[in-house]
């Protein structure tokens, strides 16, 4: 079994912040839930009681706990990166956005309305992309 997690000392003004985060509950539930896990291993509590009280995974409060050790109060707003990249670019969406805001009969186009195929068949250079 892994050792107890150890959250460093509150100072008095993260102890007071913290406590405002929770009791309000305004700020998102991401930063609600962390605002929570800091302070619970001061007062004795196990990693995995921790965990079933926000519900989250035990390697989450691992997570978060050193976080805070590290950066202190900005642990409270992760930053995630990462995701899918885009598939579209800036010059891609700014073209759709002019040509789908045009009406289709102004540029010689046999339809009312414009869809992403008519769209893709029209300029499939700028548009084929975002249709895959």
């Amino acid at each position: 079994m892994s050792e107890p997690i150890r959250a460093r000392r509150l100072s008095e003004e993260e102890g007071r912040t913290l406590l405002r985060i929770v009791r309000r509950g305004q700020h998102g539930t991401i930063r609600v839930r962390r605002a929570v896990i800091v302070p619970a291993p001061v007062s004795g509590n196990a990693n995995a009681a921790i965990a079933a009280l926000v519900a989250a995974d035990p390697d989450t409060v691992r997570d978060v706990i050193h976080a805070f050790n590290d950066r202190g109060l900005d642990a409270l707003d992760p930053h995630w990166a990462g995701g899918r990249p885009r598939r579209i670019t800036s010059e891609d969406e700014a073209f759709i956005v002019q040509v789908a805001s045009t009406r289709p009969k102004t540029l010689s186009q046999p339809f009312t309305h414009w869809s992403l195929r008519k769209l893709a068949d029209l300029h499939p250079g700028h548009v084929d992309s975002a249709t895959r």
